[in-house]
């Protein structure tokens, strides 16, 4: 019988096979250690476990666009048939009665009011979040968590009310006090968000091994950038982040209620969380670099030299290993330069005019989302053509959990 390394018997005594959005453990023999991560099979009916952390830290960064946010992510459940009465959403200082939400009026002042949120929990406290958690562990809850937080980060950190930071580390030990079998997803959007792609590590330490929990996120921008969303202006038909865009993806419709076109892309009848992602990349016309667990995994792995190489061939080259929604976000970014296919990406970026290049925050974003794309693809395939079974296990963990949905 092949003998296969510690670690790979590990993530399959523990991986969650994950299909259209439910979840069960699964254990394998030996001889299926490695094919059980391409199984979809496994038959569930737990209902996704949402909990909604928003707002600001105080009263001055706690700006009317992260209460839409959490409002907009209430319509979003309800469009796709869930019970928004049972999510978990906890905003700023809660159900307090003070006016802490900072908006600015039509004549250009700035104002406070109360937060109006239907089927509010309570403050977005450490103190609450804590105290979830270990709810949810007592009650070995094994349901599917999707996490979404919107509201203000620094490397490693979110900002929560009162003043109390949740580090990456904190959050990631916190997760652990759930069952080992529940798999966890996050939507983040904050400034530095990236950085919490490492909460899939024991600690959140990138030195350390992968949890033997399933997780998988999607994060508004990468790990060294700030973003945008935080406004304090009211109109929604002018916020362009990556909230907007991911949920406008993953429901079909955006937050002021218009039809937006299918994420669909591998045409299955059902818009995954890594379709919803890559809507976004295209979508999204904002600085913001959007990433996910399994694309921070796969970047960071190349050199600078298999960077420079997977560049300077053709992107049609590329494409031929990309999956739909992979292909989606090259093509559309490709044509929106008029780059041409049969050329490399280095040579394709000289028909964008250096001033653009250089200081255009927009163009410079679609610009680091296709190369990005690219390297991703590119990156995929070397571990797939290795011998590196570990490293193809971990691939695949992390494929399923994106390729999931409510």
């Amino acid at each position: 019988m092949k003998k296969y390394s510690l670690l790979i018997r590990f993530l399959a005594l523990t991986v969650v096979a994950i299909a259209g959005g439910c979840s069960c453990a699964s254990i394998a023999s030996d001889d299926s250690l490695i094919s059980m991560f391409d199984s979809s099979t496994t038959e569930c009916n737990l209902p996704t476990n949402f909990l909604t952390f928003a707002g600001g830290g105080s009263p001055r960064n706690n700006e009317i666009a992260l209460e839409k946010n959490a409002l907009y992510f209430q319509r979003t459940l309800q469009e796709l048939g869930q019970n928004v009465s049972e999510a978990n959403i906890f905003f700023a200082n809660g159900n307090s009665g003070e006016a802490t939400v900072r908006y600015i009026d039509e004549q250009g002042r700035q104002q406070f009011k109360v937060p109006q949120i239907p089927h509010l929990r309570g403050a977005s406290t450490l103190g609450n979040f804590q105290y979830w958690m270990q709810q949810e562990g007592d009650r070995a809850n094994k349901q599917p968590l999707f996490f979404y937080f919107t509201g203000h980060g620094l490397p490693d950190e979110i900002l929560l009310w009162g003043g109390y930071n949740l580090t990456l580390k904190n959050f990631s030990q916190q997760l652990d006090l759930l069952p080992v079998n529940t798999p966890v997803t996050t939507v983040m959007a904050q400034c530095f968000a990236g950085s919490f792609a490492d909460f899939i590590y024991q600690d959140g330490d990138r030195t350390k091994p992968l949890s033997p929990q399933t997780r998988c996120g999607f994060f508004a921008t990468i790990r060294t950038r700030p973003s945008v969303g935080c406004t304090p202006e009211v109109d929604e038909s002018d916020y362009k982040d990556y909230s907007s865009s991911f949920f406008a993806g993953l429901s079909g419709r955006s937050r002021t209620g218009e039809l937006v076109p299918s994420a669909d892309y591998n045409q299955d009848g059902i818009v995954s969380y890594n379709e919803a992602h890559a809507f976004s990349k295209v979508d999204m016309q904002t600085m913001d670099m959007p990433i996910s667990t399994l694309e921070t995994w796969l970047q960071e792995q190349m050199t600078t030299r298999e960077q420079s190489q997977v560049l300077g061939q053709t992107i049609e080259n590329t494409l031929i290993t990309a999956r739909p929604e992979q292909a989606y976000v090259i093509q559309t970014i490709s044509q929106r330069f008029n780059f041409d296919l049969q050329q490399s990406y280095r040579k394709n970026i000289r028909r964008v005019p250096q001033s653009l290049r250089d200081s255009d925050e927009i163009t410079i974003a679609y610009l680091m989302r296709l190369r990005m794309e690219l390297l991703n693809i590119a990156q995929e395939k070397k571990v797939r053509e290795s011998d590196n079974e570990t490293a193809i296990a971990i691939l695949d963990r992390l494929l399923h959990c994106e390729q999931s949905s409510w």
